[in-house]
C-alpha cells in the first residue's frame, strides 16, 4: 500500500496542452475515480502516474518517493488496461505469471501468488485455457489477477469496463470495489462513465479541459457541485439549468421564466441584477396544481419511473423525472423547491455559496 501525492501536472503534445497544473492527494488504500467526457485529460493523467508519459511539468511521488523521471518498471504500479493486453499464446496461469518470472522470482512462489489471485477471483478452474477460450469478463479477471500478483503499491485501471456488456459491466464493479476494499491497495481508476464513478471511488476528480473541476466524495460531488460542469456532468439525467438574475437584495432570485424564488439556506452575495445560472435536478422537480407551467413534448416511461421532456413559457428547455406514470400530453405545473436550487454566477459558472 501506499500515498500518491501529484503536484503541479501539466502535459502538452507540441503545441496542444492537455494538463494544466493537476494537484492530488490521494491516502493510502484509497480508491480514487477520476472521471469525464472525453478529451478531458483523464486518461492522460493516468499515463503520466504510470510513466507511459513524461510530464511537461510537475511531479509525481509514491509513498513520498518522487518517481517522475523513473520508468514504469520502476515505480512499483500494475495497471489495468481496457483490452486486457493479454498474450493469446500462453494459458491464464502463464499470463498471469509472467511478469514475475521475467522478474526472476522462483517458480514456487510464482505458482504460490498465482494460485491465491485465482482463487481470491474465482478463475481456479480456468488457469490451464487460452485466453481465446474466455468470455470477456473472464479475461478481464485474468487481466486482474496478472496485476494482484505484482503485490504492487498503486493499482491503475484504464476503463477496464468499458468493453464489457451492461450487465456484466454492473458485475465486475461490485467485483472491483470488493477486491479493492479487501486487499487495500491505493487505486487510480478512469472511467467517462458515471455511475461507475459515483459507485466505485470513495473520492472523484472530475476533469474537465485538462482541469480537475472538482476533487470530492460522490456524494459531495452530486449534492454541492463546484461548477456548472460538474452540475451537468454528474447526475442522469442530467441537472436542468435557467436563466435568473439575483433580487430582493440577495434574497432570492427571479427566474427569466417568470416566477421569483427565494433560497432557502440564505442570501447570496451580490448587486441586485446580477447573472445567475440556477440548477435543479430532474428528480427533486415537483408537480404542483397551480405553479410554473411546462409544456410537455417527450415522455420517457421506465416502469417504476418517468421522465418528461417539456419547455417553459419562456422557451427554456426543463426535464423532469417522476415517480410510477405520469401524463404523456399537455401541460404540467410545477413546483422548483428552493431547499433543491443550486446557484452558479452566470459569468464563470462557479458555484455561488451563501455569504
Amino acid at each position: 500500500m501506499a500515498t500518491l501525492q501529484v503536484s503541479g501536472l501539466r502535459k502538452a503534445f507540441g503545441a496542444t496542452r492537455v494538463l494544466h497544473g493537476v494537484d492530488l492527494a490521494v491516502a493510502d488504500g484509497e480508491m480514487i475515480v477520476i472521471v469525464g467526457a472525453s478529451g478531458c485529460g483523464k486518461s492522460t493523467l493516468l499515463r503520466l502516474v504510470a510513466g507511459l508519459e513524461s510530464p511537461t511539468e510537475g511531479r509525481i511521488l509514491i509513498d513520498g518517493r518522487d518517481v517522475t523521471g523513473l520508468e514504469p518498471a520502476e515505480r512499483d504500479i500494475a495497471m489495468v488496461f481496457q483490452n486486457y493486453a493479454l498474450y493469446p499464446h500462453m494459458t491464464v496461469s502463464q499470463n498471469m505469471g509472467y511478469g514475475l518470472r521475467i522478474r526472476g522470482l522462483p517458480k514456487p512462489e510464482i505458482a504460490r501468488r498465482v494460485d491465491e489471485a485465482a482463487k481470491l477471483l474465482g478463475i481456479e478452474a480456468l488457469l490451464e485455457r487460452r485466453p481465446r477460450q474466455l468470455s470477456g469478463g473472464q479475461r478481464q479477471r485474468v487481466a486482474m489477477g496478472r496485476a494482484i500478483v505484482r503485490e504492487p503499491k498503486l493499482f491503475l485501471f484504464d476503463e477496464p469496463l468499458s468493453n464489457l456488456d451492461a450487465k456484466l459491466r454492473v458485475q465486475m464493479r461490485a467485483e472491483i470495489r470488493r477486491l479493492q476494499q479487501r486487499l487495500g491497495v491505493t487505486s487510480l481508476f478512469v472511467t467517462h462513465d458515471q455511475v461507475e464513478a459515483m459507485t466505485l471511488g470513495d473520492r472523484l476528480v472530475v476533469m474537465h479541459q485538462g482541469h480537475a473541476a472538482q476533487v470530492a466524495t460522490p456524494m459531495e460531488v452530486w449534492a454541492k457541485p463546484a461548477d456548472t460542469y460538474v452540475a451537468g456532468f454528474i447526475g442522469s439525467p442530467a441537472m436542468n439549468f435557467l436563466v435568473g438574475t439575483l433580487a430582493e437584495g440577495g434574497a432570492a432570485v427571479a427566474l427569466r421564466a417568470g416566477p421569483v424564488l427565494r433560497f432557502a439556506d440564505g442570501p447570496r452575495p451580490g448587486p441586485e441584477g446580477m447573472r445567475l445560472t440556477i440548477g435543479i435536478r430532474p428528480e427533486h422537480v415537483r408537480p404542483a396544481t397551480d405553479g410554473l407551467p411546462l409544456a410537455i413534448e417527450l415522455v420517457e416511461p421506465l416502469g417504476s419511473e418517468t421522465v418528461l421532456h417539456g419547455a417553459l413559457p419562456d422557451g427554456e428547455a426543463l426535464v423532469v423525472k417522476l415517480a410510477g406514470a405520469a401524463p404523456r400530453d399537455g401541460a404540467l405545473h410545477l413546483d422548483l423547491p428552493p431547499e433543491a436550487l443550486h446557484v452558479f454566477r452566470q459569468e464563470d459558472g462557479k458555484r455561488l455559496e451563501p455569504g
